[in-house]
């Protein structure tokens, strides 16, 4: 006979793990999504899970591609942009979005409206030797060393920046 289940190692509310409001680039101020992490919660190894929350103004992060990690995004709440090589699709609450690893498609959510985003991502748990490449960023390929990834030839890039529109608004 086994004694009662602690549940807590295995479940959990996003609002119980979410971190603080300070995720941001070393040597950035720019404040991104506010993150909980299931994967860190319950010791998972090889699954990276997050419950993201996106403000108004704000990315998940700066446009990347990455060589060796698949990664799926489902939206939740709110109506976020997907940048993808430079341009912009809306998205609904219901839309899923894959990025299978090494096509060289860099990729961002940005929050250009006045309501809060909520995002599920799903993907490999993150690893020393993972491979990623930042197109509007040089500076952070160079930060990264080894781990960045030279896409040769480049990906064309469209019209879009890959900023959120309040930022822009302020530079």
């Amino acid at each position: 006979m086994t004694g009662p289940i602690d549940f807590s190692a295995f479940v959990a509310h996003w609002r119980d793990i979410e971190g603080k409001d300070d995720n941001h680039y070393n040597g950035s101020d720019e404040l991104q999504a506010i993150s909980a992490s299931y994967g860190e919660k319950h010791g998972l190894m090889r699954l990276g899970i997050h419950h993201e929350r996106l403000q108004p103004g704000r990315r998940v992060s700066w446009p990347h591609a990455e060589a060796d990690e698949e990664e799926f995004v489902f939206v939740l709440e709110g109506e976020p942009d997907l940048w993808a090589d430079g341009h912009l699709k809306r998205l609904q609450p219901g839309d899923g979005v894959s990025f299978p690893a090494g096509t060289g498609l860099a990729h961002t959510f940005i929050n250009n409206t006045d309501q809060e985003v909520r995002l599920l991502v799903a993907g490999e748990a993150t690893r020393i030797r993972s491979r990623i490449h930042y197109p509007m960023h040089p500076k952070r390929n160079e930060e990264i060393g080894d781990r960045h990834w030279k896409i040769d030839p480049p990906r064309p890039l469209g019209p879009h920046d890959g900023l959120p529109d309040r930022q822009r608004i302020k530079s």
